[in-house]
């Protein structure tokens, strides 16, 4: 075996171990326990606060995301038959077999009617609750897209078409979901208000830079810290001219003072509201670097907070991977360079791909004929990446060479960021399947011994 195909090997088997330590259900079981009728708060056994069980008379969960069916398996198995009621949207395919929690099946990442629907049953629930009711909410990546309801004046088509064209000018989530907050009535602190004045213990499952609360699924049970012209600011700055009139309309409106703003920091509606986040980007690479030791490689944490454009992020990892081969820094071989946060794709072209596929497109480029000794994958940690069947992929010095082998230009299937294609017939894409859990993604520099095979 060459020392390419060792590394390949062990990079996959960091990213599974990494995705083992980021468990949804494993995540809500470290964090609650019960002892007869207290509820213990905490991770592990460290309590952040206690419920008593008896003061309530209805238990409810509610929540959407790619992980939350997971997270509400570990729920039934800690309440069982105490669960009153539940509803949670999920996308397609992102399931769980659970007894007493239903479960929605919706479109992500444009919404879709089946994602109204069970938005507007959630909020239904939480509507008809009382302070004797205690309300588990499970918020994971992906959750914004499948609490889809529109506000008053909004169609769901519209909506849709302004989630395309945010996605495709290489918006932020932090951007699409500060405008998405004010076209919806189910987002940005409107689901604590619905369930007011319940008691809600929000879990979240982080899959944005930095763990920001209001930014996870665009914080249906969170403060708001974004606003109607931030919103408008933000359509503008990127020029989408095509967003439609009744969208431009509610946020100009509300920007003007015409509409109320979403509930912000102080608000009573947030004094019965408990947020934590149960799991994080930090947490996979922590674990990917444990895995990389027992492997025998020097590591390094570069960063859990990778943002901007994808191809210029693959340049700045490929740089690191020349250093490391040329001068032995920042870290000596055999090393592991790990990093993780979400970057994005400014879309120009016609061709299938995503944001970790074209990220290893852009590094085998920048490493083509290097040693054989060096590996970079990127990979979302849900399994998806992009509109397509792969988490991401893992590339080599070789990879540029077999496409070419194959009649294929790279440079013209990165142009039209095609990556998929390319990968696919080079033989690098890593399929994982869905993984059930969300923490954005996770890239890995692997640099061998020049002798190791």
């Amino acid at each position: 075996m060459t020392a390419s195909n060792t590394a390949r090997q062990e990079a996959k088997e960091i990213f599974l171990h990494a995705l083992k330590a980021v468990d949804p259900y494993s995540a809500v079981r470290r964090f609650l326990n019960v002892e007869g009728n207290l509820l213990k708060i905490g991770k592990d056994v460290r309590t952040i606060s206690s419920l008593d069980l008896g003061a309530f008379e209805r238990i409810l969960v509610v929540g959407a995301g790619k992980a939350t069916a997971p997270m509400a398996k570990a729920l039934e198995d800690i309440f069982g038959k105490r669960i009153t009621r539940g509803i949670i949207n999920v996308k397609y395919g992102f399931t769980a077999p659970l007894a007493f929690i239903e479960t929605v099946e919706a479109g992500h990442p444009v919404p879709d009617n089946a994602g109204v629907e069970g938005t507007g049953r959630i909020m239904e629930l939480l509507g008809s609750t009382s302070a004797k009711d205690l309300v588990f909410s499970l918020i994971s990546g992906g959750g914004s897209a499948l609490l889809p309801k529109p506000a008053p004046g909004i169609s769901l088509e519209e909506k849709q078409a302004m989630t395309k064209s945010l996605i495709a000018c290489g918006a932020t989530i932090a951007e699409i979901n500060a405008v998405r907050k004010h076209i919806s009535i189910s987002k940005g602190g409107q689901l604590a208000a619905k369930a007011f004045p319940a008691t809600v213990i929000n879990l979240m499952l982080s899959d944005v830079v930095g763990d920001r609360m209001d930014v996870i699924a665009s914080g249906p049970f969170t403060p708001d810290m974004s606003t109607f012209s931030e919103g408008s600011a933000i359509l503008d700055k990127y020029g989408l001219k095509d967003v439609s009139s009744g969208i431009r309309k509610r946020l100009e409106m509300g920007a003007a003072g015409t509409l109320a703003e979403t509930p912000k920091k102080g608000d009573q509606v947030f004094s019965r509201v408990q947020n934590i986040i149960v799991g994080s980007n930090i947490l996979a690479l922590e674990a990917a670097q444990e895995k990389a030791r027992s492997l025998g490689y020097e590591t390094l944490i570069l960063s859990s907070m990778i943002e901007g454009e994808t191809r210029e992020a693959a340049l700045f990892h490929a740089a690191i991977a020349g250093e490391i081969m040329a001068t032995g820094r920042p870290i000596k071989r055999p090393a592991c360079v790990i990093s993780g946060g979400e970057t994005t794709v400014t879309i120009r072209g016609k061709g299938l791909g995503g944001r970790n596929q074209e990220f290893c497109l852009a590094s085998a480029i920048a490493i083509a004929g290097a040693s054989d000794s060096l590996v970079i994958m990127s990979a979302g940690t849900d399994g998806n990446d992009g509109p397509t069947d792969a988490a991401g992929a893992v590339v080599d010095a070789g990879t540029v060479s077999r496409g070419t082998a194959a009649g294929m230009n790279v440079s013209e299937f990165l142009k039209n960021n095609d990556s998929y294609h390319f990968l696919k017939k080079t033989g690098d894409l890593l399929i994982t399947g869905p993984t059930n859990t969300n923490v954005m993604d996770l890239r890995l520099i692997l640099v061998s011994d020049r002798n190791r095979s």
